[in-house]
């Protein structure tokens, strides 16, 4: 969060002279790559939460693999709202499960963007092919401000959602994989907090780990 963000502070999108949106600037300072929830409009009519990982740059990117439905929605719909969240357990099922919504907005974001979303890249790895979307924000909210912590529970439950997405992914090694996830799970076990325990369970509840 930039020194002078606010709680509760929105910005939309400017309208130029022709008719068009001026992009506006993303609500946090990216670098590397930021571990985010996108939510997604589906045929259905409820919003997808899928986990997003944005590359930072210019512009910034991210990666759908598969054919999943946050990758169709976006054909289909040509934009997302990307979500900043420390809420473990709404990582968890938004990382590993079929989570839907009946708006966009997670209650535990502490800001949002939304983007107008474009495929720029595609190919294959292994057998799992992938799409590359460049990310323009045109909306955007901080909805609150705290006092950053660093808590080793979180992180873990991170890393086991990446770990638990590719048990069954020939190109990963499985017994490397399920001890990745055991570490994560006495990470928590030590450091965590109860939303870091319940995420850990969920991530054993939407996985075969």
């Amino acid at each position: 969060m930039s020194d002078d963000a606010v709680a509760g502070d929105r910005t939309d999108f400017d309208d130029d002279p022709d008719g068009g949106t001026d992009s506006i600037a993303w609500p946090v300072t990216l670098t590397g790559v930021t571990e985010t929830v996108v939510t997604t409009l589906g045929p259905n009519g409820l919003w997808n939460a899928a986990a997003l990982g944005l590359f930072a740059g210019d512009p910034v990117t991210a990666r759908t693999w598969g054919n999943t439905r946050t990758r169709r929605n976006l054909h289909r719909q040509g934009e997302a709202y990307v979500q900043f969240t420390r809420d473990p357990v709404d990582f968890a099922d938004a990382a590993l499960s079929i989570y839907e919504l009946e708006e966009p907005i997670l209650d535990s974001a502490g800001a949002w963007v939304r983007v107008r979303v474009e495929q720029v890249d595609s190919g294959t790895e292994g057998e799992t092919e992938w799409e590359e979307w460049s990310l323009d924000p045109v909306e955007s909210a901080i909805e609150t401000e705290t006092v950053p912590t660093i808590d080793r529970g979180l992180g873990a439950v991170v890393e086991a959602t990446v770990a638990a997405s590719r048990l069954g992914v020939a190109e990963y090694d499985e017994d490397r994989l399920r001890d990745r996830l055991d570490h994560c799970a006495s990470i928590v076990e030590r450091a965590g907090g109860p939303r870091e325990r319940e995420a850990i369970e969920r991530v054993r509840g939407h996985s075969t780990w």
